[in-house]
Parts: structure tokens; sequence; C-alpha cells
């Protein structure tokens, strides 16, 4: 029986990888996001592409105390000789209210654009059909809104502009855009277009599948949980945070 894998091997002599030799053909000639991005579709992305995939891996890095964050320093505290586990503790977090959403919003959008005729759409009418179909089943529409950002997300604006730049500027983010334009005659509010979001929708611009959309969103975030690790080492406070829990716990009788 053999087990076949077109990512890596290696024998006494040589490591290859992606059918490159890994020593002589990658190390210090690609960088790890253009890596990351090959890895999953085998094939190299062009300048344009890595440009908005390394902007989307930086707009999802980290966003500030966050459960993620402080799930990773309260695992340290418990467990310091652990990094493994704190960084575990911190990415197990990341679901449909933090960095989720990035998957979240590929899918409905690939959902919609798959019974969409994308050849000359009118973007704001399927946008008012995906919402109202969206709202009729009693769901909400990923990507909107922030809990922070109540009238813009800073990092949306600038991943549009830079997927524009690069010409990756497809149905996805032509879609997403259309749903911030129409949703507030809907929804009777206005809820901003969140970075998460937008970076779902750009990623699945560059051919990524969203099946995997939520992984790329870790893969930033882990950047994140070790710069919150590393600081938690130089300045604690997971453990002020255990003992202002624990003194102001108010026990309740069953």
């Amino acid at each position: 029986m053999t087990y076949p894998t077109s990512i890596g091997t290696s024998d006494a002599d040589t490591i290859s990888l992606l059918g490159q030799n890994l020593a002589d053909d990658l190390m210090g000639k690609v960088g790890f996001g253009e890596l990351a991005f090959w890895l999953v579709t085998h094939r190299r992305p062009g300048a344009g592409e890595a440009r908005v995939f390394e902007t989307v891996l930086v707009a999802l890095a980290d966003h500030g105390f966050t459960p993620t964050a402080i799930a990773a320093r309260m695992t340290l505290l418990s467990a310091p000789e652990s990094i493994q586990g704190a960084l575990a503790a911190g990415l197990l977090g990341g679901g449909s209210r933090f960095l989720g959403v990035t998957e979240d919003t590929g899918r409905f959008l690939a959902a919609v654009l798959a019974e969409t005729d994308t050849d000359s759409p009118d973007w704001d009418s399927v946008a008012r059909q995906a919402i109202v179909e969206q709202r009729a089943k009693g769901g909400l529409i990923p990507g909107l809104g922030h809990p922070v950002h109540k009238r813009q997300d800073p990092r949306t604006p600038v991943i549009i502009r830079i997927a524009r730049e690069e010409g990756v500027y497809g149905p996805h983010l032509a879609l997403f855009e259309a749903i911030g334009r129409v949703a507030p005659e809907i929804l009777g509010r206005t809820l901003p277009l969140n970075g998460a979001g937008v970076c779902g929708a750009a990623l699945a611009d560059l051919g990524l599948p969203v099946e995997l959309l939520r992984g790329f969103a870790l893969l930033a975030r882990t950047a994140g949980l070790l710069g919150h690790l590393a600081e938690e080492l130089r300045q604690p406070i997971a453990n002020e945070i255990y003992q202002s829990v624990d003194r102001n716990a108010r026990y309740v009788n069953p």
C-alpha cells in the first residue's frame, strides 16, 4: 500500500516540497504567506494575489483582548511549560463570533453566486434577494456588523482597494459590497461590512477553497496569539484576570 502526497517528502540528502528542492529553490526565495497559498492551491500565486493574501493575513493577525487572546494567556498561566497548549487554546476559540466569520462569509457569498448569472449581474438586486432569503430562514448575514467598529471597520476599504489595484477584485467582493449598500433599506439600520467578512470575500476571489477559509484566519491569528504570549511573559496580566474573577465571584445557591 502507498500513501500519495504532493506536499513534501525527504530522503537522506534532500527535502522536497511542492515539487521544489526546499533548500535550493524555496528557502530565502519564497515568503511564508506565498508558501501557505502555494501549499493549499498547488500553484504559486501571482504578485497581486500574494499582496492581497498577505494583506488579509495582516488584517486578521490580532484584534486586541479578544476571547481567543485571553484564553491563550490564561492557559499559559495555568501551564507555563506548554506554549503549544496556550496557542491551541486560543485557536480553539475561533468560531462563529471570532475568526470564523471569514469562512462563514465566504461560504454564504459562494452559495449565492452558485445560483447567480455572473456574466452581467445587477449586484444590488442579487444582494437584496440574498438578504431577504437569509432572513426568511432566520439567519444572520455573515460579515455585517462589528462589536467595536460601529460605523466602519477600517480594514474593509483597504482590502477592497488593494484587490482592485491588483486586479483580483471579483464577484465575491462585488456581492459583499452590494450587501453593504442595500442592507440598510432591508434591515432598517446601517451595519458596517466587517474586516473578517471582507477577508473571506477576498480570499474566495483568490480561488481559495471556502471550506478552508477559517484555516487562513487561524493561520493569521497564530502570529497574534504568539505575540500575546510573548507579551504575557514580559508583562503578565493573566493572574490579575484570574484574581479579579475569583474575588468577584458571587455564589448563587442552586
